[in-house]
């Protein structure tokens, strides 16, 4: 299996942190402005970008400290089956988030462009907590993926 990794540190507690990636508000401020059904686990979030996007169910959550998601659903395909968990670490200094998506099938172009666009939303993240902006979707870096080249 293939997986997905980032570290970003932040100057913020791991509590501001964990409301960003637990509630819709939060969830709507760095990912995607479209972001509802956060909550206990068991519970589906509906992520879209446009038209589409993924659901995550919420598989675990630990208060200023970790959060876990399932792919739930189709789209896209190739994050069938696949988690993303949020680790909190906090220091004296600041938070490190870190970051996985991990449970993929093979490595292609598709995880490459995930990687960076991951990235891009962990960086969102830390702009939200230091800065009070975040860039989610439609606002984030922009970067094309084309399945047929």
């Amino acid at each position: 299996m293939v997986e997905i990794r980032h570290r970003v540190g932040i100057s913020g507690s791991a509590q501001e942190i964990y409301a960003l990636l637990t509630t819709d508000d939060g969830l709507s401020r760095w990912w995607t402005t479209d972001s509802h059904g956060a909550g206990e686990p068991g519970s589906i979030i509906a992520f879209r970008f446009g038209e589409a996007g993924p659901d995550f169910e919420v598989l675990e959550l630990l208060p200023h400290s970790k959060v876990v998601w399932r792919h739930s659903g189709e789209m896209p395909p190739a994050w069938k089956g696949s988690e993303v968990s949020f680790q909190l670490e906090e220091t004296a200094t600041q938070t490190f988030v870190n970051f996985r998506h991990y449970n993929w099938q093979h490595s292609d172009d598709f995880l490459a462009h995930c990687s960076t666009k991951w990235g891009m939303f962990m960086m969102s993240i830390k702009s939200c907590i230091e800065t009070g902006r975040g860039y989610p979707y439609p606002d984030d870096i922009h970067i094309e993926f084309d399945e047929k080249s």
